[in-house]
């Protein structure tokens, strides 16, 4: 199967996640099967689809006649074998069980055309779980959509060992085309991206709060007007190697080291880039290649952020 194969797509799960999903497909102009185990979570699902429709157009992000051709677009039905009998994709978005997962995604196996692309939208649950219990290995793969899963571009995609690249590449590009900005992750762990990021700050705010280093008022305030405003343009590596440099990096971790749970083999790998002369953006090099025009251009990025956000916050105040 080709990308351009693609025009059916099952979305398994109406809630928080699964209408969203299915409202992004519509508007890109699939035909969208959305399947929930009773009409009373369809209807609920339907509905919150028509709300987000009236926020996009009300953001601007939307023409009012789209709303009507995307709700043309969604089926809706309580049979998992009559959504996904002849999709070329299902995207399952059912609650983190694993057991119902795999249930699932066993069944989906059984009524699904050969060439049907298998995808979970779990944030926890390595696909290899999901590939285990069907007959097409090289086609099972996650497809972590972030929330609100409508609207935030970031999608993580998860393939195993056995997922072929032709499988992966589909799915790119079908999040492509929905908008969306899809992200390898190259291993197969527990939790991916996102979520280990979360939880890594999440820690250690916690940790201050318990130790009475700061109050969580004051930790907000530091990630809403510091960090946050940063990294709406420019992402860690990027905000490190332009704004700082590794050499600094490095001494500022050796000061503060003791007195936080970091990963040694983060920092031998630091330290060879440090060893390396290998700074950011002020070397040319770090984990990132630089040249002073992309260099200013970040710079221009995260400034044009700051002013921004604080446009925005004025305006809501």
């Amino acid at each position: 199967m080709e990308f351009e194969d693609v025009k059916t797509i099952a979305v398994i799960g109406a809630g928080n996640v699964g209408h969203g999903i299915a409202l992004g497909l519509a508007m890109a102009g699939y035909q969208v099967r959305l399947n929930s185990t009773t009409e009373e979570s369809l209807q609920k699902g339907m509905d919150s689809i028509e709300t987000d429709l009236d926020r996009l157009v009300g953001f601007g992000f939307a023409e009012p006649d789209q709303v009507q051709a995307a709700l043309s677009m969604i089926s809706t039905g309580t049979s998992l074998e009559e959504a996904s009998q002849d999709a070329d994709v299902v995207i399952e978005a059912v609650y983190e069980d694993l057991e119902l997962k795999q249930r699932i995604f066993k069944e989906l196996d059984a009524s699904c055309p050969e060439r049907t692309i298998l995808a979970s939208s779990t944030s926890t649950i390595i696909p290899s779980r999901f590939a285990e219990v069907t007959r097409r290995p090289d086609r099972v793969l996650v497809a972590h959509y972030t929330g609100p899963s409508y609207l935030s571009p970031l999608v993580e995609v998860v393939p195993t060992e056995q997922t072929s690249d032709e499988t992966v590449d589909i799915i790119f590009q079908v999040l492509t085309k929905v908008g969306k900005k899809p992200v390898m992750v190259q291993k197969e762990v527990p939790g991916f991206i996102a979520i280990r990021l979360e939880v890594a700050l999440l820690r250690e705010a916690l940790s201050m709060v318990q130790r009475g280093i700061a109050s969580p008022e004051d930790i907000d305030t530091v990630l809403k007007t510091g960090h946050a405003r940063s990294w709406v343009a420019a992402g860690i590596f990027e905000r490190v190697e332009v704004g700082i440099g590794w050499d600094l990096i490095m001494a500022g971790i050796q000061r503060v080291l003791p007195d936080i749970d970091s990963s040694m083999d983060a920092m031998k790998l630091l330290q060879e880039k440090v060893d390396k002369g290998e700074l950011g953006a002020k070397t040319g090099k770090g984990f990132l290649d630089w040249t002073p025009e992309s260099a200013e251009a970040t710079r221009r990025k995260m400034a044009n952020a700051f002013i921004e956000i604080e446009k925005w916050s004025e305006d809501g105040d």
